[in-house]
This record gives structure tokens, sequence and C-alpha cells, in this order.
């Protein structure tokens, strides 16, 4: 018979799992702070904040660092596991893992990529390194589908990238992104920027007659839903507070890479917006989630917030900038929130929305970069002049972020309504040399896919539905006649199925399905149009609902190019 003394000591001695390492708890507290000084590090919203911290320390997360971290924030292990493991920037290792090497070449496989003859670039690369000193790998879009193929060497993005310039950069241990030269705050000032943000706090400025300009200027969501702007404002503000701003720059949509073009500019014109947005719906906090592909741009917004702190328009801590880990659901509004929040990026179920019970269970803002960039222009020239730079019966002007087979690919503020013809003509200097039109992407991976004969149609805001396609964040992917449509389509399909967050199983299930039916010699068109149905009654989000809609195209505008191929049948 064991005593009760015994029976503790056997207990004490059976403690289950890996248990915590001191010195690497004292380490962790050397790379981020003492936690028993600042109880603010304990919190959950700065999970990934932290993570970040060890990965760009270790170039990776090791089993030991996250049980470290999971005591110095008081959570459960499995919590800081299942965050750390949702995000594709983080590299996991378990102890009985070897460390993946220094550098990682990253080698963009996004459509834009894919025509620019990445797939072949990277198996040069892969050939050509030795796996032990070099690691590389796909990834997704890196939003510079202008100067593809895009490599990532570490950080550094490599444009327009071949086997040689890569190898240059991994030679020189080129692995921190380039500078950026930006507009700074006095520049920004001399030309009369903060001057709208000014007037709305000294009260020469309200909210319903800036609001009433953005509506009278029609002024939209530009991060692809469209909604109007003072539109939600007014739903933010009709919530008790305390609200909360929170701004999308999160532009993971391939072929989109409008946002990046105006905050490595005009890191200011932005933050302004911003600030008279977080402003109107009485924010306790704005909040910035950056998108981890742009890692020069933190160095600018972290500088750009450090002028404004310091000249005294904003309070220290008002503008909190967090970075994304490598998730596109995060661009959706509640996914994006649960980020936030530090836990993986999946999508809520709503109502709620986020404007009732968003950051923190509070009414939140969200607003897209380019939004809220137009809004001290706007009120500067008027929201006439806004309005009136549309074309065939549109307002507005839109970015388009172009790429493909154009001859000047880039971002083209353009008036909305363009039509594509047009706007190939007029802004990228027509098609790439011996490249005849083909198809293209109005709304990028996720708007579906328009033939040559409706290049036409004004590309804007509920101009494109009735054709199953729509604008999205204005992201155009120009195809020729040079490309292959089957090709293009598993290209997209297998974005849609590495990203799925995996909360739903016709999302989940489904891209995975249709990838695989889009990749056979003969397509089953039955259960292809059965299957899309299903995806887009019963995904929880946008990503599953959409994510159908290049192969529904085909379908339907392409069936003479898919027989041709005997994908379908003739007739």
């Amino acid at each position: 018979m064991k005593t009760d003394e015994q029976k503790v000591k056997r207990r004490r001695s059976g403690l289950r799992g890996r248990q915590l390492e001191p010195t690497v708890l004292s380490g962790l507290r050397e790379l981020i702070g003492d936690e028993r000084v600042d109880s603010s590090l304990r919190h959950r919203d700065r999970l990934i904040e932290h993570l970040h911290l060890i990965q760009d320390a270790d170039g990776y997360l090791s089993m030991p660092r996250l049980r470290a971290l999971a005591s110095f924030m008081n959570l459960p292990m499995a919590a800081v596991y299942e965050t750390a493991t949702f995000y594709a920037h983080f590299d996991v290792v378990h102890d009985e893992q070897t460390p993946p090497p220094a550098i990682t070449l990253r080698v963009c496989d996004s459509l834009s990529c894919q025509l620019a003859g990445a797939s072949a670039l990277h198996k040069t690369l892969a050939d050509g390194t030795d796996p032990a000193q070099v690691r590389v790998v796909h990834a997704p879009c890196m939003g510079r589908c202008d100067t593809a193929p895009v490599v990532a060497v570490g950080h550094h993005h490599v444009g327009n990238a071949t086997a040689e310039t890569v190898g240059a950069a991994v030679e020189q241990q080129q692995v921190q992104p380039d500078e950026i030269h930006w507009q700074k705050l006095a520049d920004y000032r001399s030309a009369g920027g903060y001057q709208l943000l000014k007037d709305c706090r000294d009260g020469r400025v309200t909210v319903e007659s800036l609001a009433e300009e953005l509506e009278q200027a029609g002024l939209r969501g530009l991060g692809g839903a469209g909604f109007p702007t003072y539109r939600k404002w007014q739903a933010v503000r009709a919530e008790p507070g305390p609200r909360y701003a929170v701004i999308n720059a999160d532009e993971g949509e391939p072929g989109t890479f409008k946002d990046r073009y105006y905050l490595e500019r005009e890191p200011h014109g932005f933050l302004e917006g911003a600030l008279v947005s977080a402003w109107a719906v009485e924010a306790q906090a704005l909040y910035i989630y950056l998108r981890d592909e742009y890692p020069g741009l933190l160095v600018v917004l972290r500088d750009a917030v450090a002028e404004l702190e310091a000249a005294g328009i904003v309070e220290p801590g008002f503008v909190i900038l967090r970075r994304g880990a490598g998730a596109y659901i995060c661009g959706e509004e509640s996914a994006l929130i649960e980020s936030l929040e530090g836990k993986p990026g999946k999508p809520r179920h709503r109502p709620p929305f986020v404007a009732q019970k968003g950051l923190f269970g509070q009414p939140t803002l969200v607003n897209n970069v380019e939004t809220v960039y137009w809004i001290p222009r706007i009120h500067a020239q008027g929201a006439e002049w806004y309005a009136s730079q549309g074309r065939h019966g549109r307002k507005g002007l839109r970015s388009f972020s172009v790429s493909g087979r154009v001859a000047r690919p880039g971002v083209h503020v353009a008036p909305a309504g363009i039509t594509l013809n047009e706007l190939i003509e007029e802004y990228c200097g027509g098609m790439a040399e011996g490249h005849r039109l083909l198809a293209y992407l109005p709304g990028g991976a996720s708007g579906g896919i328009l033939p040559a004969s409706k290049a036409d149609i004004p590309m804007d805001f509920d101009t494109l539905q009735e054709h199953g396609c729509f604008i999205g964040s204005a992201a155009v992917i120009v195809l020729s006649d040079r490309d292959n449509l089957q090709a293009a389509a598993a290209n997209l399909l297998g974005f849609f199925a590495d990203e799925s967050c995996g909360q739903c199983t016709p999302c989940r299930v489904g891209t995975e399905k249709m990838l695989t039916l889009l990749e056979r010699d003969t397509w089953d068109e039955q259960t292809l149009q059965q299957l899309a149905a299903v995806m887009a009654d019963a995904s929880i989000c946008g990503l599953g609902q959409a994510a159908p809609n290049p192969v529904l195209s085909l379908l339907r505008d392409f069936r003479s190019e898919l027989a041709s191929q005997n994908l379908i049948a003739k007739g």
C-alpha cells in the first residue's frame, strides 16, 4: 500500500510532455521583453508579433521556444502551436527535425508569374542549389506582378528574376528589403497635407458634411466589396463605443499590388485618410494590418508613424502596426480581426458583423488602403472632381493593377468604367509584342475570366456581374493566344486550395476536388457545375464562394477553346 507522500511524488515525476527550459524562457525575455514588468506583453493579440520576432531572430520556430512563449503569455501550448502552424511564414520545427537552412528562396507561383516562366525558374533554382544551404519553395502572390517572375531571397525581392540574378543575391547575402524612397512628413505638409485632419479635429469639417461629400463623390470600398464608404461610417457610428478602426493592407489577391504602390510613394497621404476615418467613428485606436510580403513597407510605416508622434499629430500608441504572416484568407475582414487578436485567421459566422462586434468584441471600421487614400484628395479637389472622372456612365477613378501579356504592366490610375481594350491601348502600351488578346481576369483570381470578345465591357462595380465576373480590387491579368486556359484554371484553383483556411467542408474539400477534376485529360462538366453550386451556396466566406468562378467562366465563354483541347465535348 503506497503512502500519500509516495503518490504525490509519483504524480510529480510523471508529468507528461516536454517541459519548459528556464534558459530558453530567459532568452525569450531578452528578445521580447520581460512580461513580469510589462504585462501587456502577455496580451493575446501580441502572439503573432512575438512569433515574428522569434522567426526573424532564429529563422524558424523551435518547440522549446514555443513552449517558453506559451509560459511567457500564460497561454495553452495548443493555442500557441495552432496559431504558429496556421500561417505560411512561420517555420515550426519539431524537436526531432532539422531547422531549415539560413536562406530560403520563395518563388512566386501566381498566375502572372507562371505566365512569365516561374515554373521553369523554380526547377532551375532547385536543381542548381545545395538544399543543405538554400531552401527553394513555392510561394503565393507577392504583390509584385508587374515585375514577374518574382523570387524572394529572404526578405529581398528580385523582380524579373532569372537564375543568375537570384544566384547573385544569394552569393552577396542580399536578404534584406531594398530601401524605399518615400515622401516625408515635412514635404507632405508643405503641399497641404494633414489640413483636412486638422479641420476635422477643430470642428471646421463635421462628420456629416464629410460623409455627404464622399457620398456625392461615389467613393466605395476599393478592397473588393465596393461598399459605400460613408455608409460604413454610419453603420459603425450607430453602435455604442468604444470603437476601433482597422486598415486592411493585406492585399493578397493574385494580381493585386495597388496598395503597395500608394504606400511606397505617399504613406502620409494614406495615413491622413486613415486617421480621418478613425476620427469619423471616434476610434480608440487605429490598427494597420500589413501583409508580411511587404517587409520594406513595415519600415516605412514605422518611420512615418514616428514622424506623426514626434510632431504631436497623433498620440504615441494610437496607431498600431501589425504584420500578417502569409494567409490570403486574412483579407476577409472577420478573418483579419481574428488574426489581429492573435488567433488563426478563420472567418467568423455572421451576423454579427464586424461593424457591430469586431476587434475585441467592439464595433470596428475596416477600410482598404486605397479607399482612405482618396479621402483627403476628394475633400481638397471636391466631390464633383472625383465623380466626373468616370467613363461610360461610371463615377470616379480606379487603380488598376495590370499584369500579364501587356507592354507596360503596372498600376494605372484610370477612369472607373474604362474597358479593357481602352486600358490596354491608352495606358499599357498595347499588348506585348507577338501576343494577341485571348482572355482577361478583371478582378484577380476570384473575379472570373472573360474572353477577348467581351473586352469592351465597362470595368467597374455592378457592370460585370451579368457576365459572371466582378472587378473586386481591379487586378487585371491579361492572357494571350499563347497561353493555356487549362493550366491557368489549375493555377488559380491550386491557389484557392492552398489558401483555404479549412474551417468549412465545402471550401476545404471542394477546392481540392475541383483542382483534381481540372487536372484530368477530360473534364467532368456536370460534376464541376454541381461542385461549384455547393461551394457557392454553403461556404462560410467569399473564398469558397468565389473559387469556382474561373472554371465557370471557362465553361460559359470558352467552350470552343476547351473543345479544341478535347477537355469538353464539342457542340
